[in-house]
């Protein structure tokens, strides 16, 4: 069973799960057949959510995406929630939440290949799935995240992404909403709604940008191609956004960017929103966001030892390849 350790020093948290090594890697050559294509339904958990068409059962073909537990899951929330620590040690148990978004019913789609009424229907799972947990007691965050490819971690060739939750503000999002806070409590602005002003006024670093959305490579990129992508409107919380036909035209038209500038290259990305039951300082001061992230680089021991990123090209020079692959 799953576990929670936390670093006394930094802070972080990691989720010992030795059930995980079980689960299916399908990139073997004599991989079995794959359990997320339509009618192969009885292979997965029962699901918890599903688009589908009219007059169709759950657990049965006839769905355009689809969502269920992990068969192999880094948390579970079957199991009751507790807590312990000491001086040096802090410990909790693995509970939390761990589902499967299948993207599509076709084994051989990936996401930037879906057609935009698609996308607006993986979007919506995305919606849901976060608010359906928002106000369970013990849940402090709800993670949407995405692994194409070996290379970003992904066992299963099939389009899907993941849905995690958990009883703890991950790391890295507590860092930015830190920054955030102190940013708005001193300045009365949000951050990332100042931040958007300036990228677009000054364009060196915009790919892309409709009435609701822009995207654009961070001004301190780790990773070469490394996008963003924020609502032009304040809002802390994805599952309020009401613009889903227009974000699916900016990200789907972003990854076939970003996975072209790349030459096809494996990805990630994650969708970074204020924490459950955020305080008022951190929805006025957090901004939801997408992070695409090529996984064409390996991480080394710098990296890894320091903390800090090597990025081999500049962020303006990225922005401006990235905008010729969208229009050429």
């Amino acid at each position: 069973m799953s576990e929670w350790r936390k670093d006394f020093l930094t802070g972080r948290w990691t989720i010992i799960a030795p059930e995980r090594v079980n689960r299916p890697y399908e990139f073997e050559e004599e991989a079995p057949e794959c359990p997320f294509c339509e009618g192969m339904e009885s292979c997965t958990p029962k699901e918890v959510f599903s688009i589908r068409r009219n007059g169709t059962s759950p657990d049965q073909p006839g769905w355009f995406v689809r969502v269920f537990p992990n068969k192999y899951p880094a948390l579970r929330n079957d199991i009751p929630f507790w807590d312990m620590c000491d001086e040096l040690y802090r410990a909790a148990g693995g509970f939390g939440v761990h589902e499967v978004i299948v993207e599509t019913p076709h084994h051989a789609l990936d996401f930037s290949e879906l057609s935009q009424e698609q996308i607006v229907r993986v979007l919506l799972a995305y919606k849901e799935r976060l608010r359906f947990f928002e106000r369970e007691k013990y849940l402090r965050y709800g993670l949407i995240f995405k692994n194409q490819g070996i290379e970003a971690g992904a066992s299963m060739r099939h389009a899907h992404s993941q849905f995690i939750a958990t009883p703890f503000v991950p790391h890295t999002v507590l860092e930015e909403l830190e920054g955030a806070v102190n940013f708005y409590r001193e300045k009365k602005q949000c951050p990332f709604c100042m931040l958007l002003v300036r990228e677009r006024e000054k364009a060196v670093r915009l790919i892309l940008e409709n009435d609701h959305f822009v995207a654009f490579v961070p001004y301190a990129a780790r990773f070469p191609f490394e996008v963003a992508l924020f609502p032009v409107h304040h809002s802390a919380f994805f599952q309020e956004e009401t613009h889903l036909e227009d974000l699916a035209v900016v990200l789907s038209r972003v990854l076939k960017g970003v996975r072209k500038c790349s030459g096809m290259s494996s990805f990630n990305f994650v969708l970074h929103v204020a924490p459950y039951h955020a305080k008022d300082e951190e929805e006025r001061g957090y901004h939801w966001h997408f992070e695409i992230l090529p996984a064409f680089l390996r991480t080394a021991g710098f990296e890894w030892g320091s903390g800090f990123s090597i990025n081999v090209i500049r962020p303006e020079e990225a922005a401006q390849k990235l905008r010729l692959c969208l229009y050429s």
